[in-house]
């Protein structure tokens, strides 16, 4: 089973007095990328915190908020009369710049970040480990989410890789016309420019053999095959983690797809190689999306 890297994953409990909120939100990216934006009250643990979102989401461009908010009322609360100083001139000469009132300048400071903070500033253990629990449960919900869309990606990947075997399928059809056609149409230049009776049979059969050997393309169709049996196999395995398997495994695609291009001199068989490679760069976009 696939899964997507992206994703979104909300959770809500009220721990003690206060209500937490966590919102996970993911995107596609080649390592994990993580911004996390989370309340003073839960700065000493923030180590834990990137663990536990490293550990349940692998990779990916991930954005995590947590906000809480205090229960019932006359909660015991102080004033950072530093930080409120702080703010108070550059709001004040931005009022007098737009030429506004500074009546309602205090209320304004007072709304702004970390100026009024509950005076408990601490967690629990017990607290904590509540908080952890409901961190990872957003990321099960953003984890089904991936699941979600890993089958579409599956079923997508699915069918550009049939769509790659039926021009196999094709080409392998081919080869035997494109040998003939090969041979004759070396033969019938050298009866026009040399003429029929004088150049030796055997020594063309001989140079025929060793030219045709050269550009043979089954070797590449076979190894095409075995990458594609390989594909299949890692997108049946458990692991969740497999979007950079599967991705050197599409290199290799490409390199027997180009080879098989570079030694067809067939116009049917370089036709049935573009539609390949078509369905080869579409595989590409969506890997780009695989956990």
């Amino acid at each position: 089973m696939l899964h997507s890297m992206t994703g979104y994953g909300r959770a809500e409990q009220v721990i003690g007095e206060k209500n937490f909120l966590v919102e996970v939100k993911s995107l596609n990216g080649k390592q994990f990328d993580l911004r996390l934006n989370i309340p003073s009250l839960l700065k000493p643990f923030e180590f834990e915190v990137r663990n536990i979102l490293n550990e349940g989401l692998q990779r990916g461009s991930v954005e995590c908020n947590i906000a809480i908010k205090l229960n019932g009322s006359n909660k015991p609360v102080s004033i950072n009369t530093d930080l409120a100083k702080a703010y108070y001139q550059p709001v004040a000469d931005l009022a007098d710049e737009l030429k506004l009132e500074k009546g309602d300048l205090l209320s304004t400071i007072l709304k702004l970040p970390e100026v009024i903070t509950p005076s408990t500033e601490m967690l629990t253990d017990a607290e904590w480990k509540e908080v952890a629990g409901l961190i990872k449960l957003a990321i099960e919900q953003l984890n089904k989410h991936r699941e979600d869309e890993g089958k579409s990606l599956e079923k997508d990947l699915l069918l550009r890789l049939a769509n790659i075997e039926a021009q196999q399928k094709i080409i392998a059809e081919l080869e035997p016309q494109r040998r003939t056609k090969i041979k004759d149409g070396l033969k019938k230049l050298l009866e026009e420019h040399v003429g029929k009776e004088n150049y030796d049979q055997n020594r063309l059969e001989q140079e025929l053999i060793y030219y045709i050997e050269k550009i043979d393309i089954s070797e590449e169709q076979v190894r095409l095959n075995n990458h594609c049996d390989y594909f299949r196999s890692i997108l049946a395995e458990k692991e969740t983690a497999k979007g950079k398997k599967l991705s050197f495994i599409l290199q290799e695609f490409g390199r027997e797809i180009n080879t098989t291009g570079s030694k067809a001199y067939d116009s049917t068989i370089q036709q049935a190689v573009i539609l390949m490679k078509d369905e080869l760069e579409k595989a590409k976009e969506q890997i780009l999306n695989v956990l």
